[in-house]
């Protein structure tokens, strides 16, 4: 299952997400966003698109932290590492945290999928796995 480039990085969702700051103050700071089949693209600038913050798929553990309130939607995205990073979004009908898990799953998904087929190559090529596995057959 080789995907080519262009699949890869498809555009699933393009937009403004708000982010909390890191400081001391913890502002919410208005950020484009574009979310890839492999990655989460932050553009501190949406006119420029320079200085992008990339946060890879599989660097990512869950979305986490979901709640709503009248105007936003909270939502918290949690790295391999256990750093959290706080978003929120307008609650529109197709919200980011929706998005956004649903791109995640399909990642992990397609990344299970790639390993198994990685591993089930890996053990026909080797004669004595093959034969072992014949031994077992009734």
């Amino acid at each position: 299952m080789r995907m080519s480039a262009a699949e890869m990085c498809q555009v699933l969702k393009e937009g403004e997400l708000e982010k909390r700051s890191d400081n001391l103050l913890q502002l919410w700071k208005r950020k484009t966003c574009v979310l890839t089949t492999d990655s989460l693209n932050i553009y501190a600038d949406a006119q420029k698109r320079t200085k992008a913050k990339e946060l890879k798929l599989q660097a990512i553990k869950k979305v986490d932290c979901v709640e709503r309130t009248g105007k936003f939607v909270y939502f918290t995205i949690v790295t391999n590492d256990n750093k959290e990073i706080d978003f929120r979004c307008s609650g529109e009908p197709n919200c980011w945290n929706a998005v956004i898990t649903m791109a995640l799953i399909d990642f992990q998904n397609r990344r299970a999928i790639q390993d198994f087929k990685t591993r089930q190559d890996n053990g026909s090529a080797s004669p004595g796995q093959q034969e072992r596995r014949m031994a077992r057959a009734p």
